[in-house]
């Protein structure tokens, strides 16, 4: 069994040498906007799995996803050698990737925060005018019967 040290060192480098060779050395439009977010290696640093994102061209236009797999699909040899030539360990992992959801679901999230906060907004002001539906002391006990 290896060191998991070891093993999330090389994942960082891993992860450093994608990205990098898809910036700068991949010319595939398809992954004009994929972005690497993290690596795992497993422990017998055979496998490298590599976490990626993709970004759409404008703010409101949706990124696509299956084209980005495939520009990944068909880089995954030249990677791969890159990898190697850039790490240095005696077997060069295999490497998979996978569409990293963590960007989407933080903005579904946002999404329901800012819309639970408006909600809370709705019932403040609605509070901030309403009045007890009875007395302010349900339990009030006639006091003069107590002291006979």
């Amino acid at each position: 069994m290896v060191d998991q040290a070891r093993a999330r060192r090389l994942a960082k480098r891993i992860s450093a040498i994608v990205a990098t060779a898809i910036e700068y050395e991949i010319k595939d439009p398809r992954l004009r906007f994929v972005t690497v977010t993290d690596c795992k290696v497993s422990g017998d640093l055979r496998e490298a799995n590599v976490y990626y994102t993709v970004m759409g061209e404008t703010i409101d236009a949706e990124p696509d996803y299956t084209e980005a797999a495939a520009g990944l699909d068909a880089a995954k040899g030249v990677l791969r050698s890159k990898v190697g030539a850039g790490t240095g360990v005696k077997f060069t992992p295999i490497l998979s990737f996978t569409l990293d959801k963590v960007p989407e679901v933080a903005r579904e999230m946002e999404e329901l925060l800012a819309r639970a906060r408006a909600i809370d907004d709705e019932v403040a002001k609605v509070a901030a005018n309403a009045k007890h539906a009875g007395d302010a002391d349900p339990y009030k006990v006639d006091r003069d019967d107590e002291d006979e």
